[in-house]
């Protein structure tokens, strides 16, 4: 599908997922160190493992190891079981950036007024409107 006859929300590529065994049990597996390594944060935390220097860097690098663990699981989880999908957006026009409205992008006329009549408007926007 070629983008030049592409309207907003049209669905531009779309790639369903893979779904590989492989990446299942690699999810799982690291599902399990995930659960070991809360169970022994959770440990430590409640021991007071932390109260020492060596302890509260163990923690520290537990914590670290959970987080990072978890970061392989979502990367394999969006990689793997999450279709690649690209939805076709409206690209805004300069003057939609500013708020004003299609048929004031031109802008106003310039009237006839007296000069006085402007300053008057210029510094009290809602004269005589």
């Amino acid at each position: 599908m070629s983008s030049t006859g592409s309207t907003y929300g049209d669905i531009h590529r779309y790639e369903p997922a893979r779904e590989s065994t492989a990446a299942a049990i690699a999810i799982v597996l690291l599902t399990i160190i995930e659960v070991v390594f809360v169970f022994l944060f959770t440990l430590g935390f409640v021991s007071g493992w932390a109260l020492t220097d060596t302890g509260n860097m163990f923690l520290g690098a537990v914590l670290a190891v959970i987080f990072v663990d978890l970061a392989f699981i979502l990367a394999l989880y969006r990689k793997e079981f999450l279709p690649d999908v690209m939805i076709v957006k409206k690209r805004r026009r300069k003057w939609e950036d500013l708020y004003v409205r299609e048929e004031d992008v031109d802008g106003v006329t310039f009237s006839s007024e007296s000069a006085w009549e402007q300053v008057k408007r210029a510094v009290y926007p809602y004269y005589k409107r």
